[in-house]
């Protein structure tokens, strides 16, 4: 019988991350799992995954996971921080202790796939959706540590297969960021920021882990940069009137004006200087969410992949609101 590959992914126990590995073990993957000691693996129990609670800096718990392994998917990072070090800490100084590690290890890796985000970008300039070629503009501390990321992949490039994946925004079942609209919609309140129609690229994270998947196995991924993202753009309007229609309501619409969600930002950031804890809203996440364009190109994915975008947003709405009801989040 033929023995099945190994995959190993970072922040296996996350949203994006536990969706991966249901990905691969539909794909006949052994999967092994890092976490953290203190991870909640309730997405993991019982899948038949093998867990390694060493955490990303660990290079002697990191030897073992890696021995062997073909395929590192590296999705864990840190999206809030109360300091520009963590996000640097999190998402550069970790990556690079990965791919030392996976240097040892290079005469089995076929792929190391490391995920960033539009943000190392930045957002769409005058309605052009940004591509692989598009200058990068980061305007958040976690855009530019995303960039540093990518940077720091690329120095690895010549001697091993590295490739990257950008995602842009990402809903679906386990999420609990853009979940957070659904639940404020489902309550009957839809609030959209300022006075403009702003765009964006939504993808359901079943079509982005494909993504991935198609990247790391396609044998001529090693070096390249990515989008994984959907084929069509959206208007949060459009997004709020398929909801209505999954969720049955009408909700009371308030367009909150930039200058508001600036003022309710700096509040949030001053109050988390007293918090263990960052503030989810900020300064920065203000600049972010004001901007009017958030939309990236697929293409070079679609014809060097193979990929494409097979859950459309109005069955991806709802089968995250019916999990939502399921799992009584909403």
């Amino acid at each position: 019988m033929e023995s099945k590959k190994i995959a190993v992914v970072t922040g296996a126990n996350g949203f994006v991350g536990s969706h991966l590995v249901d990905f691969l073990l539909s794909k006949n993957f052994s999967v092994r799992c890092i976490t953290r000691k203190s991870s909640n693996l309730r997405w993991l129990e019982g899948k038949g995954i093998e867990n390694y609670d060493c955490g990303l800096s660990d290079k002697e718990g990191l030897r073992k996971v890696f021995d062997g392994a073909e395929y590192i998917f590296h999705v864990a990072g840190v999206v809030k921080s109360k300091s520009p070090e963590g996000y640097f800490q999190g998402n550069v100084e970790t990556t690079r202790i990965l791919l030392d590690t996976a240097l040892e290890f290079k005469s089995s890796i076929k792929n190391f796939l490391i995920v960033s985000s539009q943000t190392a970008v930045g957002p769409s300039l005058n309605d052009k959706p940004v591509d692989e070629t598009s200058e990068c503009n980061p305007i958040t501390t976690y855009g530019k540590s995303k960039l540093a990321e990518e940077e720091l992949a690329k120095s690895y490039m010549d001697r091993l297969p590295v490739t990257i994946c950008r995602a842009p925004a990402i809903y679906g079942e386990r999420d609990t960021e853009i979940f957070i609209f659904f639940q404020t919609f489902n309550k009957g309140l839809m609030t959209t920021i300022g006075f403009d129609e702003k765009k964006l690229s939504l993808l359901h994270v079943v079509d982005l882990v494909n993504g991935f998947y198609l990247a790391a196995t396609s044998g001529k991924s090693a070096g390249q940069t990515y989008f994984i993202s959907s084929e069509k753009f959206y208007t949060w309007d459009e997004v709020g009137k398929i909801t209505a229609k999954v969720l049955n309501k009408k909700p009371l619409k308030i367009k909150v004006p930039h200058s508001i969600v600036y003022t309710l930002a700096a509040i949030a950031q001053f109050f988390a200087m007293f918090s263990s804890k960052p503030a989810t809203l900020n300064i920065e996440k203000a600049r972010d969410i004001t901007q009017h364009s958030w939309t990236c190109d697929t293409t070079k994915a679609v014809k060097e992949l193979g990929y494409r975008q097979n859950i459309s947003v109005e069955e991806g709405i709802k089968r995250t609101c019916e999990w939502y009801k399921e799992m009584k989040w909403i």
